[in-house]
């Protein structure tokens, strides 16, 4: 499992190089966020819930989807949703109400 940063849409901002575990993550020449190396990816999704600009995808292992499917967040006020693409291009959603996160 890994991740694949699309640098057209990143902006650069850099909150997901501030929270790699792994330090995997840089700023390019243009000042774009890249990984050094995809292989040593820990898949923590750590990433993934920081950008707010669905710049980056992560690959689903086979237990969990896998063969081609990706996984990206987007944010709407107090709502995470995590949406699931699959190889057939459909889509799956699950939505978090992060104001609730802390009520279990």
């Amino acid at each position: 499992m890994s991740i694949l940063i699309d640098t057209q849409k990143c902006n650069g901002c850099g909150k997901c190089r501030e929270v790699c575990p792994g330090s995997l993550l840089y700023k390019n020449s243009k000042g774009k966020t890249e990984i050094k190396f995809p292989k040593d990816c820990w898949g923590c999704t750590s990433c993934v819930k920081e950008c707010n600009f669905n710049a980056i995808k992560y690959y689903l292992g086979a237990d969990i989807g896998g063969r081609g499917s990706f996984m990206y967040t987007k944010q709407e006020g107090n709502l995470l949703h995590w949406i699931i693409v699959a190889p057939d291009g459909t889509e799956k959603v699950i939505s978090i109400d992060k104001s609730q996160a802390n009520a279990y």
